[in-house]
């Protein structure tokens, strides 16, 4: 019995909220406002130092900083400091319920001090960061409750790819090298993460080892002087400790068995799969001296896929796994401090293996296994439907049964799917969350392979905005992913406030619903139209440019989504029926009714579609940054109208090609039309903003002049699927 009340009392404290007695309704020290609020924290703790700044810019005056004084209003703790600070009355118990990353309230017995505490310096940076809302007066700040807050996941992780040695070489990857070069750009970046509560920051790119370092045995593996050399370590050394200071961890992840250009050129070695002893010993050699010679980097990660037996060189599971334990583990292994791991999990086909290895690694931290979330289009449905674990997206339990017990899952939500359109969706995320946080499960990755959210390259010369990179103009994306998964209860209110204080009370509101309801596009378009690797959809431009499987019919004359396609395409979220699967089970009487047929998504579409506009139109502004708002939502709306029209059409004209009724086609003919009107519509908007940019997915269409994208460059397509039912006998 006593055990169970001990259980019940630790659970009680960890969610219980205390609130403060009304009796202290000012402070005793003076009036009921104050002139200034005095916070009192330890000034060595780098990521409290960077809130403090934050604060004084955004306050100002209202509040002054010292060190600890015992007077002060708000007083700050870390765990290091509690034998500092013993005198102020409480002992390291106090800290014993309080997980990473979060922190404590509690007020003094005597109602005149709150007082923060935190194991760490992130977490004591989050308490004193949450309390700006009630820093302008102690009658606020007695608004305050004591609680115990711990983040909704503990790992919230950007996946930012780099632009040099790419994954995807292109137009579209290559002309943000030297924005992200420049040390400020990541002082922005780094900043926007912590606002928006992100706190690690995932570095890909093939091949990080000749960027970082000279190796000692393998010198010629990178072809920087010792000038451009020193350049490139200063970057990354001023980087990483930009993060640190902030409280944000550093991950470097290599693809696997890549080498520089000027290593093969040196040492005869192939720049791709090659299995030799002196790779494996370049690479081992690279993971230990980055380790040693960073010392703020947080960890390495290492994927399982591509190089590894996607294309020339075939590898098993267990061949891959060990390939790993001899060069990055082994070379962690050999490093003078432990850091972090992430093992990727694509195409690992064998989670036994991959647990084993983990095993045999004893890391001192958990590991980090990051699996895809419904391959590459994970802003698609909550509902896990497929993985990259295995070519065929089966799901593969063994990687969370039985439960692990030295590493856990984050679930990479990849971005393949709007690259210019402002996106937030805040009942999708909540949803995601809820669904996907299983005991297993202690974070996300969220970002893109396609996509360097760094110079902005879509926007035109003559249209000035508020904005200096596109990670500001994707403001609403990082402030909703990030927030929610660090607080999966914050409201509305929050990002509806975050929209009036940017452009006033009068349109805040109205620009938040309308992105409520037009962002669901691209999510209900990913969720019915089943992709899997990066190019097999780009929802914003309704583009599918390569097959995701060999089912169902492809057309390669363009890389649109034609009414064929969309006739002849299976769906991702098993909840929905695709076209074909409605007619056939409506035509057998064996319909469905649990799952949503076509016509009832279409008819959600339209609806969310024009309530958006109709929001929209309400807004009258020559405010350019409200018009660049409003064009995006009104771009998403007629998009979503679009697709309705495009789906009942291809229900109508699958009708047609079965039974002959000129009804049919002729109402295929209408909805096609009307879908015309729209698309005329959103281009017209969009050609008032944006110009026709380079796009990653679309490089094998150069021959056609296809690889440039605009919405506009697609109406021949949008004409061609009208021209397609009017021809068919």
């Amino acid at each position: 019995m006593l055990k169970i009340m001990l259980v019940w009392r630790f659970a009680l404290l960890n969610v219980l909220t205390f609130f403060t007695p009304k009796a202290a309704a000012f402070d005793c020290r003076g009036d009921k406002t104050l002139s200034q609020m005095t916070i009192a924290y330890n000034h060595d703790i780098k990521p409290l130092d960077w809130v403090v700044k934050k604060l004084n810019n955004q306050i100002g005056k209202n509040i002054k900083f010292s060190s600890f004084e015992e007077n002060a209003h708000i007083q700050v703790f870390t765990k290091n400091d509690s034998l500092k600070f013993r005198a102020a009355g409480f002992t390291e118990t106090d800290f014993s319920t309080i997980k990473y990353d979060g922190y404590r309230y509690q007020w003094s017995k005597d109602l005149k001090t709150l007082r923060v505490f935190a194991n760490e310096g992130a977490g004591a940076a989050n308490g004193l960061y949450d309390l700006k809302p009630f820093l302008n007066s102690i009658t606020d700040l007695q608004k305050v409750h004591n609680k115990i807050f711990t983040p909704t996941t503990e790992y919230r992780i950007v996946k930012f790819n780099l632009p040099w040695s790419p994954y995807r070489n292109s137009p579209a990857t290559t002309l943000h090298t030297e924005t992200c070069r420049d040390l400020t750009f990541w002082e922005a970046y780094l900043d926007m993460m912590v606002d928006n509560k992100f706190n690690v920051l995932g570095l890909w790119n093939k091949h990080p080892f000749s960027f970082m370092i000279r190796s000692k045995s393998f010198p010629k593996a990178t072809g920087f002087s010792e000038k451009e050399m020193l350049e490139w370590q200063h970057f990354w050394t001023t980087l990483f400790k930009m993060a640190k200071d902030r409280g944000i961890q550093t991950f470097i992840v290599n693809w696997n068995i890549v080498v520089s250009p000027e290593f093969a050129k040196a040492y005869n070695a192939l720049e791709y799969s090659d299995l030799s002893d002196k790779v494996k010993a370049y690479t081992k050699e690279s993971v230990t001296q980055i380790i040693d010679e960073y010392p703020d980097l947080t960890g390495i990660g290492v994927t399982l896929a591509d190089w590894m037996g996607n294309f020339d060189v075939k590898m098993n599971p267990q061949e891959r796994e060990d390939w790993i334990a001899e060069t990055f583990v082994a070379g962690m292994k050999a490093a003078k401090r432990p850091v972090k791991f992430l093992h990727r999990s694509v195409l690992a086909g064998d989670p036994m293996a991959m647990r084993q290895l983990i095993d045999k690694a004893d890391f001192k931290d958990e590991t980090l296994v990051e699996i895809k979330f419904n391959w590459s289009h994970g802003h698609s449905t909550p509902t896990l439907a497929i993985t990259h674990d295995y070519h065929s997206g089966a799901l593969d339990e063994h990687f969370w049964k039985p439960t692990p017990k030295n590493y856990k899952i984050q679930w990479m939500v990849r971005n393949e799917d709007f690259f210019i359109l402002k996106w937030g969706q805040t009942d999708f995320i909540r949803n995601h969350i809820q669904t996907n946080l299983k005991p297993y499960v202690n974070g996300y990755f969220v970002g893109s392979e396609g996509y360097i959210p760094a110079t902005d390259y879509s926007l035109k010369p003559n249209i000035t905005s508020n904005w200096k990179y596109t990670f500001e103009k994707q403001w609403l994306f990082y402030a909703q992913w990030g927030r929610l998964l660090y607080d999966i209860n914050t409201p509305n209110s929050f990002f509806i406030q975050s929209f009036e204080e940017k452009y006033g009370k009068t349109v805040g509101h109205k620009l938040f619903e309308a992105y409520q309801l037009a962002s669901k596009m691209p999510l209900t378009l990913a969720s019915f139209y089943r992709s899997t690797w990066d190019y097999t959809l780009y929802s914003e431009g309704f583009l599918a440019p390569e097959p995701s499987n060999k089912e169902g019919f492809f057309d390669r004359s363009a890389p649109f989504i034609s009414i064929e396609e969309l006739m002849e395409h299976e769906t991702l979220d098993p909840n929905l029926l695709s076209i074909k699967d409605y007619l056939v089970g409506k035509k057998s009487g064996q319909l469905n009714s649990d799952k949503k047929n076509p016509i009832q998504l279409a008819a959600e579409l339209e609806k969310d579609g024009k309530a958006a506009l109709k929001l929209l139109k309400s807004i009258k502004t020559t405010n350019t940054n409200i018009q660049l708002e409003k064009a995006d939502a009104q771009i998403w709306a007629h998009l979503s109208i679009y697709f309705a029209n495009k789906l009942r059409a291809g229900v109508a004209f699958t009708n047609f090609k079965d039974n002959k009724l000129a009804s049919d086609k002729n109402l295929a003919l209408k909805q096609l039309k009307q879908g015309l009107d729209q698309w005329s519509k959103l281009s017209k908007i969009a050609d008032t903003y944006y110009k026709p940019v380079p796009h990653v997915a679309l490089d094998s269409y150069k021959k056609s002049n296809q690889n440039l994208f605009s919405w506009s460059a697609y109406l021949p397509e949008v004409k061609r699927d009208i021209e397609i039912v009017q021809n068919w006998k």
